[in-house]
């Protein structure tokens, strides 16, 4: 997913603030950002964030020959577009293919048998829809592609639609082209790398790509998970993976997240989050099968 501000940069940030060095960022600037975050994104910044933040700003601020964080905030009021661009500068990317082993298992094992067998008795269509809710430059939604041709090939008459969706236009950007180093495959099993991706040559020496059946099956757009109303899409999901984002919101602002996510679920849908993040809690909407796999409680469908 498209995770914000990652431990493991903080000590690159700090070396990042030699732009605004000069000035003292009050705790005032920063709870101006934090509070319109949180307004624009439902993402939580903690306090402990503000080095964190002003590294990440800071570079912005010397493109735009800006003296202060004051000054950029009213630049952002001002500006919607660089408001979409401030959030892509905050953004960091941590993401790998087939991450979560585990999910991808109790796929194989326990839900493409079941609809296998569904198809073959005529009780669902030889059609899956899913959605990856922060698929951030791609891995996610190109590994799920990868798994779901295989096991329901287009030849055998099925059909598979993906939509992959973040709140980073960067990210988006990346990840419609589909191109990685190619150390990047090392997460890739064997017999998918051989299928679905293709390996660069000549000026591409080094890359990989996401082969074109792949590449048809998904579908990348803009997506706020405060505004889910504004998705073109009616149909609901089989699956819906949003890993690793939900760790972002608060309690409030994480229900409303969750509740937009299953109305877009179908009634025997799964809903999966990352390894850090539980849902138990919220029992009058999920019930977990396996950790962090969820499907809807009768009671919270139709709300």
């Amino acid at each position: 997913m498209n995770e914000i501000f990652s431990d493991l940069e903080m000590n690159q940030a700090r070396t990042d603030t030699f732009a605004i060095v000069s000035q003292t960022v009050t705790d005032a600037d920063f709870e101006l950002f934090q509070r319109l975050i949180e307004k624009e994104t439902g993402i939580y910044l903690a306090p402990a964030k503000k080095t964190l933040l002003i590294g990440r700003l800071s570079r912005r601020l010397r493109d735009l020959g800006l003296p202060s964080l004051r000054k950029y905030y009213k630049r952002v009021m001002a500006d919607p577009a660089e408001q979409t661009h401030m959030v892509d500068c905050i953004s960091t990317n941590e993401t790998q293919f087939f991450r979560e082993p585990l999910h991808f298992e109790f796929l194989e094992r326990q839900i493409f048998p079941r609809w296998l067998e569904q198809a073959d008795a005529g009780e669902r269509p030889r059609k899956i829809r899913v959605w990856s809710a922060g698929c951030s430059t791609g891995e996610e939604p190109y590994s799920i592609a990868m798994t779901l041709l295989h096991h329901f090939p287009e030849a055998a008459g099925w059909q598979v639609e993906i939509l992959a969706t973040d709140i980073s236009t960067r990210v988006l950007a990346r990840a419609r082209a589909g191109i990685w180093p190619v150390e990047k495959a090392a997460h890739i099993p064997p017999h998918y790398l051989k299928s679905f991706m293709l390996r660069g040559t000549g000026s591409q020496q080094g890359k990989m790509k996401a082969g074109p059946e792949i590449q048809r099956a998904i579908r990348y757009e803009y997506l706020n998970l405060l505004e889910q109303g504004a998705l073109p899409h009616v149909a609901p999901y089989d699956l819906i993976l949003c890993r690793n984002v939900l760790i972002y919101f608060q309690p409030e602002k994480k229900l409303q997240v969750v509740r937009g996510l299953l109305s877009h679920l179908t009634a025997d849908g799964y809903l999966f989050v990352g390894h850090s993040e539980s849902l138990n809690h919220l029992t009058d909407c999920v019930r977990s099968v396996v950790p962090t796999v969820y499907v809807q409680t009768t009671s919270s469908r139709g709300k």
